[in-house]
């Protein structure tokens, strides 16, 4: 696909033909071990020309809400995502380890040891690390999301928020298998540990609601201690 200028503001797309044998095949490559279950899949998002070199206008306005101390979790979450949040929580809390940085989600989930990073980080940082659902906070979204500082987690009226225990796929020698199915299900405690502990809920409560999808509505997600608050405006947000 070829970008034709148009101008500061705007490209069009123009088609061009491309060999039949060029189309990328599936890999067959199974999914990582630490990775939660989910069906959601990213779509294309186009994007308007800045007028700036090199920097397009999704960069731009994202560069200015960090700016303003908010980050977005808007995609599964994997290696890549969590490396880039990890460093601008750093960033933000060594420019001011005073002031709340702000992380807005809307993700189906993905990893556990990438959710995890971003986790620590976030427990790391001496600021507070407010939280917002928006439109689904799902699995690793879901545990980052109760994972805010208290008081400081919201959801917006139509989030959706989905709990359940971790799911991967095993393979390799019956010596491997032994030792993934250990590491997996001490995975599983602590997920149903910390969860329990950001929710206030028992253990043993977290541990059967997580045994298959849960889904919330935000007032649910409240009352169960996913969040603190339920926001219709900014005015709102204390």
């Amino acid at each position: 696909m070829e970008l034709i200028n148009l101008g500061d503001s705007f490209s069009e797309e123009r088609t061009l033909e491309r060999p039949v044998d060029s189309v990328d095949e599936p890999s067959g490559e199974t999914a990582p071990l630490d990775r939660w279950d989910n069906s959601v899949s990213n779509l294309y998002t186009p994007s308007m020309s800045s007028g700036v070199a090199g920097l397009n206008l999704t960069d731009s306005v994202f560069e200015r809400l960090l700016r303003e101390r908010i980050i977005f979790l808007g995609t599964q979450v994997d290696d890549d995502i969590a490396n880039r949040l990890c460093a601008q929580i750093l960033l933000l809390a060594a420019e001011d380890p005073t002031k709340d940085i702000n992380l807005y989600i809307n993700s189906p989930g993905g990893s556990v040891t990438a959710g995890m990073a971003i986790f620590d980080t976030m427990q790391l940082a001496p600021c507070d690390v407010a939280t917002y659902a928006m439109g689904m906070a799902a699995s690793m979204g879901q545990f980052l999301l109760a994972a805010g500082a208290k008081g400081k987690r919201h959801a917006l009226p139509h989030a959706r928020i989905m709990m359940h225990q971790p799911s991967a796929g095993i393979g390799g020698t019956a010596a491997d298998i032994a030792i993934q199915a250990e590491q997996f299900a001490a995975t599983k405690r602590e997920m149903n540990r910390l969860n329990a502990e950001f929710t206030g809920q028992p253990l043993e409560k977290i541990e059967a609601d997580a045994d298959r999808d849960n889904w919330f509505t935000a007032e649910e997600a409240k009352e169960y201690g996913f969040v603190d608050h339920v926001v219709t405006s900014a005015g709102a947000i204390a």
